[in-house]
């Protein structure tokens, strides 16, 4: 694995050297991700007439005053009015598309339907690109693919199916996904079978092959861009895990509640299962003191009886002891489960098995609205 040279800000550089179909850039927040990728959009379609097709989970974000900010950065830079030599003055929004444009003295853009420069998709409403033809796109930018929140159902194969929408029968587009570290539990790492996220050091690439087929998949943690820290970091040094992946690109990971005391197997007075994210956890209910409560560690063993033991799991399974969705099960035994929950009586191995379980439950509530 190899470091990025030092710059000011992000360079898309190390990772476009890996020739890979899929770039898929982690790291601090304004850190230059997005802006880098962006200028590469536009400078392929100063080079080539190649458009960009700009990506974004919900709908919300890229339409109207959010899809009109998306260029600000490129446009006070006067990046298309160089390209251009001056013919453009920047990138302008209109229902949907992207355009290369000039401005009036009110400051209102001027362009033509022919200088259309890319496209916005939303995930959250992917049926209705389908039957549209998008032979002049080159390249795709998903931004902020990584949440804290909820994913879509099935997003995967969402973004699979606007990929497929673009590309249709072509070779020749290459594929950006840029996000903040702010959540290491992401479907696209698990479908993508992107393994070593977690032991990725910042700075490092690490490129993805799949078999004799010619997909390559590059991942970038993107370094920090100053060991000394941005001048903005002053606003951030409060004593709180969340904000080193502002300043510093560290995965964001909360504080969980650890085990409060030491207890036996005779404590146990009940044990079920919780698989997420390709991660076994054990969640044992225990009685020490006149206390109890629930405490939830890794299983590093494989499970002994899967037709018997209770286990919560976000994969479809027949079997009447596995259940998807704790938050939306009207069983008896899984009310009494999800009261510790309710009531801030369920304690953790570690701040990380506190994120899968977050995790899970976040999805949990999705799917019970869905």
């Amino acid at each position: 694995m190899k470091k990025n040279t030092k710059n000011k800000f992000y360079s898309l550089n190390s990772i476009l050297s890996k020739k890979a179909t899929y770039n898929i850039i982690i790291g601090e927040r304004s850190n230059g991700k997005t802006y880098s990728i962006l200028k590469y959009g536009v400078e392929e379609y100063f080079k080539s007439g190649g458009q960009i097709a700009i990506v974004r989970r919900w709908k919300e974000d890229i339409t109207g005053r959010r899809a009109s900010d998306i260029f600000t950065a490129i446009n006070n830079d006067k990046i298309v009015e160089k390209l251009s030599n001056g013919q453009f003055q920047g990138v302008c929004y209109w229902a949907g598309k992207f355009y290369v444009c000039t401005y009036d003295e009110n400051g209102k853009p001027i362009f033509n339907a022919n200088n259309c420069i890319g496209y916005c998709f939303a995930l959250s409403d992917t049926e209705h690109n389908k039957s549209i033809s998008y032979p002049n796109i080159t390249t795709i930018f998903f931004d902020e693919f990584l949440t804290k929140h909820i994913y879509l159902a099935d997003e995967f194969i969402l973004f699979m199916n606007t990929v497929s929408t673009i590309v249709r029968q072509r070779d020749n587009v290459k594929i950006f996904m840029a996000g903040n570290t702010v959540n290491q539990y992401c479907p696209y790492f698990t479908e993508m079978g992107l393994t070593h996220i977690k032991e990725m050091n910042k700075g490092a690439i690490e490129v993805y092959k799949y078999g004799e087929s010619k997909l390559r998949v590059a991942v970038e943690y993107a370094d920090s861009i100053s060991k000394k820290g941005k001048p903005s970091d002053i606003y951030f040094a409060f004593d709180n895990p969340k904000l080193t992946m502002i300043t510093g690109g560290s995965w964001e990971m909360a504080m969980y509640p650890h085990l409060p005391c030491k207890y036996t197997p005779k404590n146990v007075l009940f044990t079920y299962f919780m698989k997420f994210n390709d991660e076994l956890l054990q969640c044992e209910i225990i009685h020490i003191n006149n206390s109890l409560f629930t405490y939830i560690h890794r299983k590093t063993t494989p499970l002994q009886n899967e037709d018997k033991d209770i286990i919560y799991s976000l994969e479809y399974d027949p079997r009447p002891n596995h259940i998807r969705n704790m938050r939306h099960c009207s069983l008896p035994f899984n009310k009494k489960i999800g009261q510790f929950f309710a009531d801030n009586q369920v304690f953790y191995q570690d701040n990380e098995v506190g994120e899968i379980v977050r995790n899970y439950l976040v999805q949990c509530a999705h799917d019970a609205i869905v």
